[in-house]
């Protein structure tokens, strides 16, 4: 079993006395089902799990009336080995942009309170859904959470590095030293390693199972497979081809010098308004994320969006490498990686590590448009700015940025070790899995 982070997350929406019913949200196959069956096996004394993908006649509990009772009744008999504990019962309501009625239900649900609900959804064309079904979302009826693919700390528990190791090299990190050589180079591996392997569990438990680079790289090429099912089959007709030619453009997109989202990558002559929805779908469904940009870099960053600017990102590292295929990823894994697309490989690379830790993830480049800081996040008032490169060198960026807002600390991310100048901060990838606003 794969050791997630977000266990502690649902132990502590148990514990709420008041809590709602529970949304968690993700791309798919990213490792839903499987931690909340976990979860409600070990913390409930009944787990009833509805799986309307691989039960789609299950939706039929939700057509009529959505009283708790008449739910509660219809699951009793549709359901095999259903059985309901008061006060001790998990309701798994799984894949439940299927079953659309279903999400309607979590309102009355939560009324009830007898018994506990978890719902989990990639929320494929949910909105495309809303239009053509008798469909509301329950407003403030609902908690939702997003679920990531493994990020690096998680990587490592699943290759056996224990957290006394990782709490080991946080000390390093909070306390600016540098890292022995051969510790650091050691975690250095390990994070390249993630970059071809990536989070998506069946990937990871893959390489785990036999360390086989290949058979990781086949199993990636069936997610993908996977994930352009998912676009076929969810996605509204008119916007199917152009969701994957957005999908598939994101290689190039990042071999750029300037990673601005470009429309004309995507097709020559593009528009926003063809490729708008395309992408607003592709982040929704939890495949891709989205970086804006800001001009002035001065807090609150919401205020100075140029929301027309902006890049994106994918949410795994190991679908992003094998799009760019086998001998890229071997390049990674054997320090030989010399392609123009190395630089936006490591900042997607980055972009995983942060994309949990921050409600929204923000760049800057300058009113010149000769210098980018790659991200920038908000501490209190506090405004941090974070220069990626994928090997040791100059950060001319970064130095004019400091000079000009003296930030109380900015950070360079590089292929290298720790050190510490004025109040730049530079740190290996690897160092990216801890807690910035804690340290």
């Amino acid at each position: 079993m794969l050791k997630r982070k977000i266990y502690k997350n649902l132990l502590e929406w148990k514990a709420d006395r008041e809590h709602k019913p529970l949304l968690v949200k993700g791309a798919r196959q990213v490792g839903k089902t499987f931690i909340i069956k976990e979860f409600g096996k070990n913390e409930y004394k009944s787990l009833v799990h509805l799986d309307f993908i691989k039960n789609p006649e299950y939706k039929i509990i939700f057509e009529n009336e959505l009283t708790p009772e008449y739910i509660y009744e219809q699951i009793s008999i549709r359901v095999k080995d259903a059985k309901f504990i008061e006060n001790d019962t998990l309701i798994f309501l799984d894949e439940i942009q299927n079953c659309p009625k279903a999400r309607t239900a979590l309102k009355y649900l939560r009324e009830d309170k007898r018994y506990d609900i978890i719902a989990s959804g990639s929320l494929l064309g949910i909105r495309y859904k809303e239009e053509k079904e008798d469909f509301s979302v329950p407003v403030g009826s609902e908690t939702d959470i997003e679920m990531f693919p493994l990020d690096f700390e998680e990587f490592l528990w699943a290759n056996g590095i224990d957290d006394s190791k990782i709490k080991i090299l946080n000390k390093y990190f909070v306390s600016r030293e540098k890292v022995p050589s051969d510790v650091n180079e050691k975690f250095m591996r390990y994070f390249k390693t993630y970059m071809f392997v990536g989070g998506m569990p069946e990937a990871v438990n893959t390489y785990i199972e036999n360390h086989n680079i290949e058979a990781v790289n086949k199993k990636q090429k069936e997610l993908l497979k996977n994930y352009q099912d998912d676009i076929m089959h969810y996605a509204p007709s008119a916007m199917k081809q152009n969701i994957l030619k957005c999908y598939n453009s994101i290689p190039e997109q990042l071999s750029k010098d300037y990673k601005k989202f470009q429309y004309s990558i995507v097709e020559k002559k593009g528009t926003a308004k063809k490729f708008e929805n395309p992408i607003t779908w592709l982040i929704e469904a939890g495949m891709v994320k989205k970086c804006v940009n800001v001009s002035i870099p001065e807090f609150p960053l919401k205020t100075h969006e140029k929301a027309e600017t902006f890049k994106i990102y994918m949410t795994d590292m190991g679908l992003l490498t094998c799009l760019y295929g086998f001998n890229t990823q071997k390049a990674i894994m054997t320090d030989e990686l010399k392609t123009t697309a190395k630089g936006g490989i490591y900042e997607n690379a980055a972009f995983t590590q942060l994309m949990s830790k921050f409600e929204k993830m923000y760049y800057y480049k300058n009113e010149n448009n000769t210098q980018e800081i790659e991200f920038i996040f908000e501490d209190e008032t506090e405004i941090i700015p974070i220069e990626v490169k994928s090997k040791n060198g100059a950060t001319i960026s970064l130095n004019d940025f400091i000079e000009r807002y003296n930030p109380k600390v900015a950070y360079k991310i590089i292929d290298g070790n720790l050190g510490l100048t004025n109040t730049k901060l530079t740190i290996p990838y690897y160092m990216l899995m801890f807690d910035f606003k804690e340290e």
